[in-house]
């Protein structure tokens, strides 16, 4: 029975690695990493050396181009995608969702741009990084999209940056954005998430 058993666990063993998608880099030589988003990554609240992708820069000692815009949806995001290209980017930071939210734009519509967007960053053979807002209960069903678009697209998905910041006054700046302590909690989370890939060989 215990040699069944086992036989059972090794033949199901390639299903499970199989169904386990781990995210996809390449150009490991590559200097940039892009943080492409709404007035979250721009930094909205502060000046620009506050901003997340500033603090996040000296964290990871990178060279980090900030191609946030404060108001931006992830379907109106596209049309400036072509900036993305003009740096050369390792790893592309993608933060949506919630002008999306306060727009009240159909998901689809979110879903379909966030995927053109990771398909745009792997066809420049760079790493896809969704960076998940979070922070209320309300952005939830745009967190549900996210994780699945992760995991469909072999994106790195960065958990809830607003999580613990919006709902505490102190760390912001007004009732949406960060300050500067609320925005150094942001890039301690996606240095966290990305740490690890920062020195991962080409692939």
């Amino acid at each position: 029975m215990k040699i069944k058993k086992i036989l059972l666990l090794a033949a199901a063993l390639p299903l499970l690695v199989s169904c386990t998608k781990k995210p996809l880099y390449y150009n490991s030589t590559a200097p940039d990493i892009i943080a492409f988003g709404d007035s979250l990554t721009y930094g909205q609240g502060v000046t620009q050396e506050y901003s997340y992708p500033s603090v996040l820069a000296k964290l990871t000692g990178a060279n980090v181009v900030n191609l946030g815009v404060s108001g931006n949806t992830a379907g109106q995001s596209l049309q400036r995608l072509y900036l993305i290209g003009r740096n050369k980017p390792k790893m592309v930071l993608i933060e949506f969702g919630g002008n999306d939210f306060m727009q009240q734009r159909p998901k689809e519509e979110t879903q379909a741009a966030l995927e053109e967007i990771i398909d745009y960053v792997h066809g420049l053979h760079a790493m896809a990084v969704i960076v998940d807002t979070g922070g209320n209960f309300e952005m939830s069903p745009y967190t549900k999209i996210m994780k699945k678009l992760a995991k469909d697209k072999q994106a790195l998905f960065v958990p809830g940056i607003m999580d613990g910041i919006f709902n505490d006054r102190s760390l912001k700046s007004d009732i949406v954005h960060p300050n500067e302590k609320g925005y150094e909690i942001v890039a301690q989370k996606v240095f966290k998430s990305i740490y690890p890939y920062l020195n991962k060989p080409a692939k």
